[in-house]
């Protein structure tokens, strides 16, 4: 066998199987598109699965999948004698060979002065801190929350009494922000990566569909399984990983970082310093932006969250299927671009899922979407997000979105009854500018739980006449969308770092030995990409050795 095919195998995209037939019948569909018999298949293995339910009297599974056979030499030479329709075919179905992706972890031989410390339990600080920990650094990994056991008694307190913990909570904690989330898996990066995290996450637990699916998600159950798995393989390691243990000082000589400080009262030594801090760990920056750590303020997005029965949801996009055993909870993706005003969009769709407190700090409500894996609640939901920017904040500071954050989240706070309750809105009333007085056929999942109101004052005017607007935009993109009894829930403004830290070409701040990763830092958007940056991180950190 030619040298070069040794181990390669074919992909091939677009095939179609309808709600009817096997996966089985995946082989046969393969053969006929290579020209082959399927004997000579040795496998045919899904690399990519995903559902086309524009067509609702025929919804189709659209899969892509690596093929293994007996011969590749021998089909090879038989590709130049192609007939023009099997060239034709191989086109439309993009078949190609591909080599298989093995991510190897370059083991460091020498010791370093003092180990890596990574700050934070996001996807982008733990999957940093496995790979330095394979390399052999033995890195130091601090988290200001407790552990995820913890972490989830903490959460449930304040969802059934409304009593927040300000360092254990839905931002804070083992795990991150997405410990807490439907925990989707899909991203716009394209980097070879991906197949390492999705293995690691596989090997702590998840199910191996999501190494398939199209719009892969683990659920916050799952999830919460994974960040206990890592945390145990980075001891495995020689790391050590720390809860309770908030950052809080850095000691800089000469440009260089040379010492940090946790809990205002313990000093460690280090060269090199992860800030792996998500979204929300406000006190943080503040803290990097005094000791002159370089960072600009970045747009983000503000909203609500519009919840649904999943019934609704599942009718608009499967129609007469939508009971079907085979598909899932149905999600949408919908933007409406207004003319003259703001795009409007939905973001991180929660099929079957629910809407949660997302607070961290006294005196604030914030909101967002959770699932469990099944995706089986009653409900589903979104957030209904529009994009602002520097120049919707009222002062030019680095630090300005976050001040711009609390002023929503106050405000929320202040017509939610001043109890963590957030407040919310029947879709009809609110696109006719009547405060709810009751909910109606959709019940709100949120804990500690509603107040029916107005939601005009918990956004700026103009983000919520952009709502106004989109809502029966989206509704004809999808019918039911603008349903009057739809609910609105107030308000959404985490959805990405207001914030960016600066970094150069080696990943490192201004300040030499500090390393910004991950979604908190203004690099990733979700957690695979977020686990990726943190990886790339890692690899920065060991090529200096």
């Amino acid at each position: 066998m030619n040298k070069k095919l040794e181990n390669n195998f074919i992909r091939i995209d677009e095939i179609l199987l309808t709600l009817h037939d096997k996966e089985s019948a995946l082989a046969g569909k393969s053969a006929k598109i290579l020209g082959i018999k399927e004997k000579e298949i040795i496998r045919c293995s899904i690399a990519k699965r995903a559902i086309d339910s524009r067509k609702k009297e025929n919804i189709l599974f659209v899969y892509s999948v690596n093929v293994e056979i007996k011969d590749p030499q021998g089909y090879l030479s038989r590709q130049k004698r192609l007939s023009a329709t099997m060239k034709k075919r191989a086109r439309r179905h993009n078949v190609r060979w591909q080599k298989p992706y093995i991510y190897e972890v370059k083991k460091v031989a020498v010791d370093c002065s003092h180990r890596p410390v990574v700050v934070g339990t996001g996807p982008s600080g733990l999957f940093c801190a496995l790979i330095l920990a394979e390399a052999g650094l033995k890195p130091l990994v601090v988290e200001r929350g407790r552990d995820v056991d913890a972490r989830i008694n903490d959460v449930n307190t304040f969802f059934s009494k409304g009593k927040l913990n300000l360092n254990s909570n839905v931002q804070f904690g083992e795990g991150g922000a997405g410990t807490f989330s439907d925990g989707k898996l899909y991203t716009n990066v394209k980097d070879s990566r991906t197949k390492y995290i999705f293995d690691q996450l596989i090997e702590a637990g998840v199910p191996k569909r999501i190494s398939v699916d199209a719009q892969p998600h683990i659920g916050t159950d799952k999830l919460r399984i994974v960040v206990k798995s890592l945390r145990e393989k980075i001891i495995d390691f020689g790391g050590e990983v720390r809860f309770d243990t908030c950052l809080t000082d850095l000691e800089i000589d000469n440009g260089k970082i040379v010492a940090i400080t946790f809990n205002e009262k313990e000093k460690v030594l280090v060269d090199s310093l992860v800030v792996a801090i998500g979204h929300s760990a406000r006190d943080t920056y503040q803290m990097l932006y005094d000791r002159s750590l370089e960072m600009q303020a970045k747009s983000f997005s503000v909203g609500l969250r519009i919840e649904h029965l999943a019934d609704t949801i599942n009718k608009s996009q499967y129609g007469k299927y939508c009971d079907h055993p085979r598909l899932p909870a149905a999600r949408y993706k919908l933007v409406a671009h207004l003319k003259d005003k703001r795009s409007v969009y939905t973001f991180c769709m929660c099929p079957g899922g629910f809407v949660i407190a997302a607070s961290s700090e006294n005196g604030m409500v914030a909101v967002n979407g959770m699932s469990l894996n099944a995706q089986g609640g009653t409900n589903s939901n979104s957030a209904l997000m529009v994009n602002v920017g520097p120049e919707d904040f009222e002062s030019d500071h680095p630090l300005a979105g976050i001040e711009f954050q609390r002023i929503w989240e106050r405000a929320a706070f202040v017509s939610g009854g001043k109890d963590y309750c957030a407040p919310a809105q029947r879709v009809g009333d609110f696109l006719k500018g009547l405060p709810s007085g009751e909910v109606g056929s959709v019940t709100p999942t949120y804990k500690p739980g509603v107040v029916m109101t107005s939601l005009s004052e918990c956004l700026p005017n103009y983000v919520i006449e952009s709502i106004k607007l989109a809502l029966p935009v989206l509704d004809r993109k999808m019918k039911g969308f603008a349903q009057e009894d739809a609910l609105l829930v107030g308000v959404e403004t985490r959805s990405s770092a207001p914030v960016k830290l600066m970094r150069n070409e080696s990943l490192q701040s201004n300040i030499e030995g500090i390393y910004p990763t991950g979604e908190g830092s203004g690099y990733a958007g979700g957690i695979i990409s977020a686990a990726i940056d943190g990886i790339k991180v890692a690899e920065s950190i060991i090529s200096k050795f």
